[in-house]
């Protein structure tokens, strides 16, 4: 069973940085899309960045508003790892980030989305 292995979580203050990485736990046929979203507490899921290709190899990427010019995903190819470098950090940031995933685990499977267990952001002085 396909995982998505999300670490890099913490606590840092204001103004700080963190990097969150996502690995997925095994070989598969195709990855089309990585994405990292983010949930705060009593608000819905949101979408933070993400790749968004027609192949894995392509990396058109996307990233919300809040995100643009803050945080920047970029891609392990070898690792078939996802990173989010955040910087400038701010305690609205403050969510459990998600890994998510729309994959091909194999030739004769089809593509389906799956997502990590979630890391904690705190952003707090």
């Amino acid at each position: 069973q396909v995982q998505l292995v999300e670490s890099g979580g913490g606590l840092v203050q204001p103004g700080g940085s963190l990097t969150l990485s996502c690995a997925v736990s095994e070989w598969v046929f195709n990855i089309y899309i990585m994405a990292w979203y983010r949930q705060a507490p009593g608000q819905q899921r949101e979408l933070v960045a993400s790749m968004n290709t027609g192949g894995w190899k392509s990396g058109r990427i996307n990233y919300t508003e809040s995100a643009k010019g803050r945080f920047t995903i970029s891609r392990d190819l070898s690792n078939n790892t996802v990173d989010l470098q955040m910087n400038s950090l701010k305690p609205e940031d403050t969510a459990v980030y998600y890994c998510y995933a729309e994959l091909k685990a194999s030739e004769n499977t089809a593509s389906a989305g799956y997502w990590g267990r979630g890391t904690q952001v705190t952003v707090s002085s």
